[in-house]
């Protein structure tokens, strides 16, 4: 039936669905079963319209919904092209693996406001969808900024005095952000174009020039404050006081996807790729991303608590994408967008194993997680791949990302990006794989007094030790890891989808 709909049809029930789902799990809370069942339900329906969005701008189709303009000649806009349509199918995809892992980790942990949790989610998504389908600067604004409300409950899930201080901080910094930097830079593109329609070859040209194009773009990026560049990162470490999935929810699928999405549209859409190039607007901003991408690196090094250490990890993989934007070269621009493709899957699964980890053992601290793998071998897999992906090891997604980026760089005659990118892989080696080494090398903690054979000082795996957390939690961390694998398969197919709208 739903392949008898219309593509304008598809796009409504895109943005509807997640929203009156938020309402049906809400009208459930007495049924806990049935909510969750539900949840599951509406984030499967999500992703299949998004897929068959996908599916039919292949075939040619042309999906545009325009709603009663708020201003004159400034209306709500959405219109499916292909970088929107690869993180609506990514983040739908995301939020069906996120919610049966909730499912375990909620019930396990008898996290409390369990509805609430899942209504929040919804909205959310609804939010995620309509900056993925945005057909210009205002609508896109004004769905980024019910992402930030809707996931501040989230945030402060828990209640506590701690809670509420990150959540101010969050809510702080990201408010702070848009209404410095990225309104204003909304209201000077209206008035430098006329129109702030995302457009293929960008709608300012011959319009700005020089500094002032520099100072736009500056305010592009700094105004984009999900993408956590520094300074203003400092509401990501603080949000990880919430509950694993949602520091998996915001890191994967909606909140810091939505911020670099934001600005790889604005330097695809508004500036274009020529335009951006011929005025050197990005050039400085360049070296701010990297000082990001080091600096959140090496703070990451020193962290033993494993979702801070994750945290500081996406601050850095995030520049990642800023930086190809920055290049202005069509392949850095198609590197940022496999970036924001392969670290979603790469993260997802990284927190998602730590969540796991602290279900199973009650442990958060990297240090004492000695030997843990050998009694956790799926989750200290699936932790490994996830983290040989953010590395950009073959054959997993996270090479192409790198592989693209490598190519827009030399395009750009950026040497100085090239040797940047290769330290902070080294740097990237050194915080994520030292975890699953001493997970499996090293001897439990419990272990570690205990007198042993000659030779058997290493502990080997067995099945009547295995102490895995619930299924629905490994089973969602397997997932994604093996996505990370198939992406890399699929790579070249995303790259050409995405091609045709960096063009002129």
């Amino acid at each position: 039936m739903m392949f008898a709909l219309g593509p304008e049809t598809v796009l409504q029930l895109i943005l509807l669905v997640p929203g009156l789902g938020a309402i049906l799990i809400g009208a459930t809370n007495r049924f806990p079963n049935l909510r969750d069942a539900l949840s599951l339900l509406i984030a499967t329906a999500l992703c299949a319209l998004a897929v068959w969005l996908l599916l039919d701008h292949v075939a040619g189709g042309i999906a545009r919904l325009q709603l009663t303009p708020i201003v004159q000649g400034l209306p709500i806009l959405f219109v499916a092209e292909p970088i929107g349509l690869v993180f609506a199918v990514l983040a739908s995809a995301l939020w069906i693996v996120i919610t049966a892992y909730s499912i375990g980790y909620m019930r396990k942990n008898n996290e409390p406001h369990q509805t609430r949790f899942y209504i929040c989610f919804a909205i959310a998504m609804a939010s995620t969808m309509g900056i993925a389908l945005a057909g210009n600067l205002l609508t896109l604004f004004l769905f980024y900024e019910i992402l930030t409300l809707s996931t501040y409950p989230l945030v402060v899930h828990h209640e506590t005095d701690a809670a509420r201080r990150a959540g101010r901080v969050y809510l702080g910094l990201l408010l702070s952000s848009s209404i410095l930097f990225l309104l204003p830079a909304i209201i000077w593109t209206w008035f430098l174009a006329g129109t702030l329609d995302f457009t293929r070859g960008g709608i300012l040209a011959g319009k700005i020039e020089g500094t002032q194009a520099a100072i736009l773009f500056a305010l592009f990026l700094f105004g984009a404050g999900k993408a956590a560049l520094m300074p203003l990162h400092r509401w990501l470490p603080a949000a990880m006081i919430a509950p694993t999935p949602v520091s998996a929810f915001l890191h994967a699928v909606a909140v810091v996807k939505a911020g670099v999405f934001t600005i790889l549209k604005v330097g695809v859409y508004i500036f274009g790729v020529g335009f951006l190039a011929s005025v050197q607007a990005s050039e400085w901003m360049l070296w701010v991303s990297a000082f990001s991408l080091i600096a959140a690196s090496v703070i990451a090094l020193g962290k033993d608590d494993l979702k801070a250490r994750l945290a500081y990890s996406t601050i850095a993989q995030l520049a990642y994408v800023t930086m190809g934007v920055c290049l202005a070269t069509v392949m850095g621009m198609v590197g940022g967008a496999m970036q924001l493709v392969t670290h979603a899957l790469g993260k997802i699964t990284l927190f998602m194993c730590a969540g796991a980890i602290y279900l199973a053992t009650g442990k958060t601290r990297i240090s004492d997680m000695r030997g843990l793998g050998r009694v956790m071998p799926f989750t200290f897999g699936a932790f490994l791949l996830g983290a040989l992906s953010i590395i950009g090891i073959p054959p997993l997604g996270g090479a192409w990302s790198k592989w693209f980026l490598m190519m827009g760089a030399s395009d750009a005659g950026h040497l100085a990006a090239l040797g940047i990118w290769m330290l902070s892989s080294l740097l990237s080696l050194a915080y994520l794989i030292p975890l699953v080494a001493r997970g499996f090398f090293l001897p439990l903690q419990e272990e570690e007094d205990r007198p042993q054979a000659q030779g058997r000082e290493i502990s080997v795996i067995r099945l009547a030790r295995l102490r895995e957390a619930p299924l629905w939690c490994v089973v969602p961390a397997c997932i994604t890891a093996l996505l990370s694998v198939l992406v890399y398969f699929a790579g070249p197919a995303i790259a050409g989808f995405i091609l045709p709208a960096l063009g002129p």
